[in-house]
């Protein structure tokens, strides 16, 4: 049976999973950047509680989505209106079905849709294959922050109109289906 992957904009009433989701993503699908370190841990999460996603929810320069599997959230993300990609978390038992890449694309358009033609993140080395995968390639050289080693990375927007002149189609909703896809 073939398993329909949706993203949309998160809402108040999504504040609970969302933290939950980031936090899991962190302390089990990040273990290879904090090592199981509890004080990495700890600085890692301490910014991401309901409280603060309750925040992010009602800043306008924030865009904060969420992907759903059958109505299961799997994958949290969100960009701010400078251009920057904050952040894009998924279970890790849905790592490599195409969650991130749904969420990534839509935080894109989202961009694309208030003018900006880059957009740039700082990955960590787990993210690092996920976003070089998605086109994105470092640009600075790679520094520390809360004991993590942090990439700078960049990528160039293209808008829809530019891309179905090359041939691609766009869409404003990103559905993905996950049937055949690995773990």
């Amino acid at each position: 049976m073939e398993a329909s992957l949706h993203v949309c904009k998160a809402t108040p009433a999504d504040a609970g999973i969302i933290c939950r989701i980031v936090e899991r993503s962190i302390r089990v699908g990040c273990a290879i950047d904090h090592r199981n370190d509890p004080r990495t841990v700890a600085t890692w999460t301490h910014s991401k509680t309901a409280r603060h996603v309750m925040a992010w929810l009602t800043d306008p320069r924030l865009y904060l989505n969420i992907a759903l599997l059958q109505d299961k959230p799997v994958g949290v993300a969100m960009a701010a209106i400078s251009g920057k990609l904050a952040f894009c978390y998924v279970q890790p038992e849905w790592f490599r079905r195409g969650a991130g890449q749904a969420l990534v694309k839509d935080l894109e358009s989202w961009l694309i849709g208030h003018g900006l033609c880059h957009v740039r993140l700082n990955s960590t080395l787990t993210g690092e294959g996920f976003y070089r995968h998605l086109g994105y390639q470092p640009c600075a050289p790679t520094f520390k922050v809360a004991g993590l080693q942090a990439i700078p990375m960049h990528k160039g927007l293209s808008s829809p109109a530019i891309k179905a002149d090359k041939g691609s189609t766009s869409s404003d909703a990103w559905s993905v289906s996950t049937a055949g896809k690995p773990f």
